[in-house]
């Protein structure tokens, strides 16, 4: 009789403990979630805190356009330095953000030649394009290169990183930033 007592309250003990660590790891989660998902929280809400590209061309500021994707791993590792940018210039600048993946943005992807991202073109207050990053970039480089869009109009530079998510060839053999793989 002791020993069913003994297993029976030791079973109890143990579930309790079960409860106790799984309500500590969802409590954990729910207060921590923005940490786990800051960046992706960021990409998305990049698209809601866009300037419409349209607007962004003519209305005399220097103009940040990204392309990047959800999806994408070095947009997610990305959006945070440039999430700090943001905060820091937008006053000054334009940031114009277009997701690949809509097909509404079809016309800038094919002007710009989008062929990885995240790309980033940065433009000065006419419109003219200065610079291009595609792939990972650390944040003092693109910062360096929006500084000198006001400080040198005639400043050109094509930054090419190896570490970006690649375009795969369709079958037609067209490549576009949404035939990734």
């Amino acid at each position: 009789m002791q020993s069913e007592s003994k297993d029976s309250l030791l079973n109890t003990k143990l579930k309790t403990i079960i409860v106790l660590i799984i309500t500590v790891v969802i409590f954990s989660f729910v207060i921590f979630r923005n940490l786990f998902f800051q960046s992706t929280y960021l990409l998305k809400s990049f698209g809601e805190l866009s300037v419409d590209p349209e607007i962004a061309f003519k209305n005399n500021k220097p103009t940040f356009l990204e392309f990047y994707a959800e999806w994408c791993e070095v947009c997610k590792e990305m959006a945070p330095k440039v999430s700090a940018l943001k905060e820091e210039y937008e006053k000054d600048i334009n940031f114009v953000f277009l997701n690949v993946d809509n097909q509404k943005w079809d016309n800038y992807i094919r002007k710009f030649n989008v062929n990885g991202i995240p790309q980033v073109n940065l433009f000065e207050r006419e419109g003219n394009l200065i610079s291009t990053f595609v792939g990972k970039q650390e944040e003092i480089t693109i910062r360096d290169a929006i500084d000198q869009i006001e400080t040198k109009a005639d400043y050109h530079s094509k930054i090419i990183n190896p570490e970006f998510s690649g375009i795969k060839e369709k079958n037609k053999h067209e490549v576009s930033p949404r035939s990734h793989g």
